[in-house]
């Protein structure tokens, strides 16, 4: 017995040591790819936007340009150009040799995990990772996410495949490169895997199966990247704090503002992705169209072009910082980069949503965090809060996230001080925009996933019992044992019963046949007397009890491929209830479904 515990013991050792390690090696690719990828967007910059066009937009505190500036004056028509030439090469890479790379990506790899068993092609992270770089080194608006999530959650996939895993084991796996990606070259280890694991459902629900392992893998990524570029948050920023209740009533007016925001962001996204889709024309031309319309934006307001992340830098550099910066330049920033985005990414473009949504936010935060320092000062005396809190909220509205996104610009600021306006904000901005969501194939919960539709049919099944149908169990006639066949016939003529339970002397169950056993026997002339029921009733009778699990009776029902079962009660197994019929069971497990649908949006 001892050895044997032992042995069990390091079984579920070697089991959990084999998927940590499968974990870990996700992580250590999806690192390197955040780092290669992190390099070819500074080396891209640098060349395109610097050499070509003399445009250098700041950066974030935590992210040091890697390339000294050149000297070259900056040019607007040069600038107005370059996103249509960066549209013109990465719209031909990405139609020419995976045209599931285009968009944003993150939506690209929900879409694999709930509906293609988490299968990505190989080449597609190769061909995202260039096309994205391309696309936002030239001025095209979009994020490092959407790129990276591919990236980590195209290895995952192509592990599982080479090992020859399972679809949920692939799935997982696919996941956790995403939460790897994610939180490397966010350096938001938490959040990476509490996004990879929330992300997936508009509802607010996480995958439970991913957390752990995107967790491991998030953390390994996170240290490598932070090895090569070096450690802290992306964002500096001053300890902002929560110290007046009466700043409830400005921050819920700030989620509102974020929501009506937000709607404007996504409606514009899918208007300009919509129309790109119907526009006739060969696929690899429509993002250097979208570029050219984004580098119209850029000719007049330069500061909404790339990432932008250096622009809400500057909002929080110092607690003063944000007094020095108009209204107007975050109005046109919020503004301009829902329109640089929807026409870089909506036209075919290649890179991710959440990055202009942390500028987007952050932006509307400043603006409201103004307007309410200038109408209350004591109340709202550090209008710079406003856009940390912003950023979350706005990313909350568009994307369905609220505790992974508090997570994450907590993370990314190095400010944990406002969780509470930011929860709060957050929630307030869920429960209104939860209508809508800049990832299309977000499904609302598990129910309707089809990652997971058989396990939820034998776990909803199996809540129910047998007796809890007992109204559509249906009272039958018991034939008596010794009741000749013509005397069954006259009976059998004018009953709709298909199943008849066979009985003794006692009332007690002995047999069973079916209206199709009688055919043998139906024409059989002269022999009509002679023939007892129990002659044609089988003794090896299925049956089912009140006590019995839906899912197990099921199970029963195609053990002989039979439409009834009898049943009979848990303290006498001779003592015939009635019968059950399939078609009750199926349709009493629709009707909770469609119940517990109906919950869900109420």
């Amino acid at each position: 017995m001892g050895f044997s515990r032992i042995n069990k013991h390091s079984d579920k050792l070697a089991h959990a040591g084999k998927w940590t390690f499968y974990f870990v090696v996700i992580g250590i690719i999806a690192g390197f790819g955040a780092i290669i990828f992190h390099y070819l967007c500074h080396v891209g910059a640098h060349y395109f936007m610097d050499m070509i066009a003399g445009y250098r937009p700041p950066a974030p505190a935590g992210e040091q340009h890697l390339f000294h500036p050149t000297e070259r004056p900056f040019s607007r028509w040069l600038l107005f150009l370059l996103p249509a030439f960066g549209g013109l090469v990465s719209g031909w890479l990405v139609y020419t040799f995976a045209p599931e790379a285009e968009g944003h990506g993150t939506d690209a790899a929900i879409d694999a995990y709930h509906n293609k068993g988490g299968f990505i092609r190989s080449r597609v992270p190769i061909i995202k990772t260039i096309a994205s770089a391309v696309t936002l080194t030239t001025g095209g608006s979009g994020g490092r996410e959407g790129p990276i999530a591919q990236i980590g959650a195209g290895f995952g996939s192509f592990l599982a495949t080479t090992l020859k895993l399972s679809d949920r084991e692939r799935r997982i796996m696919m996941a956790a490169g995403i939460g790897a990606g994610v939180g490397s070259i966010f350096r938001a280890p938490m959040a990476g895997a509490l996004f990879a694991a929330e992300v997936l459902y508009k509802d607010p629900e996480f995958e439970s199966d991913v957390i752990i392992p995107a967790g491991i893998s998030s953390v390994v990524a996170y240290c490598l990247f932070c090895l090569v570029f070096g450690w802290g948050s992306l964002f500096e920023a001053p300890d902002f704090q929560f110290r007046n209740p009466l700043e409830i009533g400005p921050y819920v007016a700030l989620a509102l503002v974020l929501v009506v925001t937000g709607i404007f962001y996504i409606k514009t996204f899918y208007g300009v992705t919509h129309f790109f889709q119907r526009l006739r024309i060969p696929n690899h031309i429509k993002p250097c169209i979208g570029g050219l319309l984004t580098g119209g934006i850029g000719f007049y307001f330069p500061y909404t072009l790339a990432f932008g992340y250096g622009y809400v830098q500057k909002t929080l550099d110092s607690a003063g910082a944000i007094h020095e910066v108009g209204m107007w330049f975050l109005l046109t920033l919020a503004v301009g980069k829902v329109l640089t985005t929807s026409f870089s990414i909506g036209s075919g473009g290649s890179g991710g949503v959440f990055g202009p949504s942390v500028v987007i936010g952050g932006a509307m935060g400043g603006v409201v965090g103004k307007f309410f320092h200038g109408l209350m000062p004591t109340v709202v005396a550090e209008p710079g809060a406003y856009v940390i809190v912003g950023m979350a909220g706005f990313f909350t509205a568009v994307s369905n996230t609220p505790i992974s996104t508090i997570i994450f610009v907590s993370e990314m600021t190095n400010s944990y001080h406002l969780l509470m306006p930011s929860l709060l904000v957050c929630s307030v901005a869920y429960l209104a925009c939860r209508r809508w969501t800049i990832y299309e194939n977000q499904v609302k919960s598990k129910i309707e996933s089809a990652a997971h539709q058989g396990e939820f049919f034998v776990d909803i099944l199996q809540q129910f019992r047998v007796k809890d149908l007992m109204p559509r169990v249906q009272k039958v006639k018991m034939i008596p044992q010794e009741m000749t066949f013509r005397e069954f016939k006259r009976y059998f003529s004018e009953t709709k019963q298909h199943y008849f339970p066979v009985m003794d002397g006692h009332k007690r169950l002995i047999g069973i046949f079916s209206s199709t056993d009688i055919r043998s026997v139906l024409f059989s002339e002269g022999l009509e007397h002679l023939i007892l029921m129990k002659d044609l009733a089988t003794t090896d009778v299925i049956v089912t009890y009140p006590s019995d699990d839906l899912n197990s009776v099921l199970q029963k029902f195609t053990v002989k491929n039979i439409d009834s079962l009898p049943v009979v009660s848990d303290d006498d197994h001779g003592v015939i209830i009635g019968m059950i019929n399939r078609r009750e069971v199926i349709s009493f497990y629709n009707e909770n479904i469609q119940t517990m649908k109906e919950k869900k949006t109420a």
